[in-house]
């Protein structure tokens, strides 16, 4: 959901003219509308011989009043952290404000680099994890990027062996499919952090925040009434986070990485951490931003994945899926990120492998004469933020596959198009995806401006080239044609 201008937060106060011009030499997609995929990879798990299959894929939304706006979302996946053969690391990170991809780019290095420097990761990940997360904050704080009224949510998946370290902060979702008889049910693991939780409601509120929809900010609904329903039906104005004498933040979560405004009131960066053991029923687990869940309930988005063997035409499906809904329900869409992993060739392994219940574990970290302790607390608990000096660590050299948005797809601009406009050239990403798959030809994709179509590199079948790229000229003229 984001802040109460969707990601742009423009009313808001923005950083200084220094810190303006530098981020402007960091939008490297302008006038672009972009969805990019990555290619299938494999990585083993031989502790316990099972491998992990996975894709992903980011599609940049349409915002009609910003539409020089970058993709917000970012996202990264580690192979090998601290070069162990049976730990990997997936996230996505769901940025927000004026600087939001500044920094969901920022969390997306630094929080995978102090986890990989952590010597006690493997000893008690828990304590790893959460320590990771206060520290990427202060870091973020300090750093060039303006995250006064900015920030990023987190969701992320450490593999260890056959156990699943999943840590939130804030609305974006991580969800297991499990086997049971001849359904695939989904099981959430994370929670989404927002007011409409009583236990989060109940924290912010002891901090100081006030708890309204927009409709009760501006006077169109009464203020005193505070209870705003369920989270699914309520959506559309949900409620947000409001300093005692002003309309902003507007934040609908009650938890990230940055927004220092918003940490005033209650915002904090303390993971939740749930913990499952995977079994043999356990087929897929999804990670992703709420630009995916904000239409689609989990076990929807189970359902749609299992439907499909390779998870990169799940990722295409879901994402199209995630797109449409919001076009039908609104005049913009968010940012989609969506991440896939399968789970092949798990055995049984012995007494206790059938125990596939979700642990979570909210987190608390103190600060007590200097040293940090952590420990479970119950959630009413009110936070007292972290933000001593943290040493130097060292960039990781590992092997790891950092995702930056580098464009598969490009589709035309929608910045002249109506929401439903958009659907004609909806298609085509979708068409593209559809083409290169049964084809099984490796393409280098330029881009698709106007009438013309940028050049192919085709491995095999020479031959073709020609009609491939008169195929895509005619698909791309025919979309552009059904747009008044």
């Amino acid at each position: 959901m984001g802040c109460v201008h969707g990601k742009c937060c423009s009313k808001y106060p923005s950083s200084s003219d220094g810190d303006s011009d530098h981020h402007r030499e960091m939008r490297p997609y302008i006038n672009k509308h972009i969805l990019t995929q990555r290619s299938l990879e494999l990585v083993p798990v031989p502790s316990h011989n099972f491998n992990l299959q996975y894709s992903i894929l980011t599609q940049h939304g349409y915002y009609p009043d910003t539409v020089e706006r970058e993709n917000q979302d970012s996202f990264c996946v580690k192979i090998q952290v601290q070069g162990n053969p049976n730990v990997h690391f997936f996230g996505v990170f769901d940025g927000h404000g004026q600087y939001g991809a500044q920094c969901s780019n920022f969390v997306k290095d630094r929080l995978v680099e102090i986890l990989s420097n952590d010597p006690t990761l493997l000893d008690d990940p828990l304590k790893a994890y959460t320590s990771a997360f206060l520290a990427t904050n202060s870091e973020l704080h300090d750093s060039e990027i303006d995250d006064t009224m900015s920030g990023t949510t987190a969701i992320t998946v450490l593999v260890v062996g056959d156990t699943l370290y999943v840590a939130n902060v804030g609305d974006s979702r991580a969800v297991i499919a499990r086997k049971d008889g001849n359904q695939i049910l989904a099981e959430d693991l994370s929670q989404d952090q927002t007011p409409f939780r009583k236990d989060e409601y109940d924290r912010v509120k002891l901090c100081g925040a006030r708890v309204l929809s927009v409709d009760q900010v501006e006077g169109l609904k009464d203020p005193n009434i505070q209870n705003w329903g369920d989270e699914e039906s309520q959506g559309g104005d949900p409620p947000r986070l409001w300093v005692p004498n002003g309309m902003y933040p507007g934040t609908a979560f009650t938890r990230s990485v940055g927004d220092g405004t918003a940490e005033k009131i209650g915002v904090i960066a303390v993971p939740e951490v749930s913990i499952v053991k995977l079994t043999p029923d356990h087929q897929f687990f999804v990670v992703a931003s709420d630009g995916v869940f904000e239409f689609l309930r989990s076990q929807i988005v189970v359902n749609m994945a299992a439907a499909y063997t390779d998870p990169r035409d799940a990722c295409a499906a879901i994402a199209g899926e995630s797109y449409k809904l919001w076009l039908e329900n609104e005049n913009r869409t968010d940012d989609i990120t969506i991440i896939i992993v399968q789970i092949k060739d798990l055995s049984n392994m012995g007494a206790g492998a059938t125990d596939s219940g979700i642990d979570y574990r909210p987190m608390i970290m103190r600060s007590v004469k200097g040293t940090h302790d952590v420990s479970s607390v119950s959630e009413s608990e009110t936070y007292a933020s972290v933000r001593s000096g943290l040493s130097d660590i060292q960039q990781s050299c590992q092997h790891s596959i950092s995702m930056n948005r580098s464009a598969a797809i490009v589709v035309p601009s929608p910045m002249r198009q109506r929401p439903l406009q958009l659907k004609s050239a909806l298609l085509l990403p979708v068409i593209l995806h559809l083409v290169i798959r049964t084809c099984r030809v490796k393409i280098h994709f330029g881009e698709i401006q106007g009438n013309s179509v940028g050049k192919f590199r085709v491995d095999d079948h020479k031959m073709m080239e020609r009609g491939l790229g008169s195929m895509f000229f005619l698909m791309s003229r025919s979309s552009r044609k059904n747009l008044p």
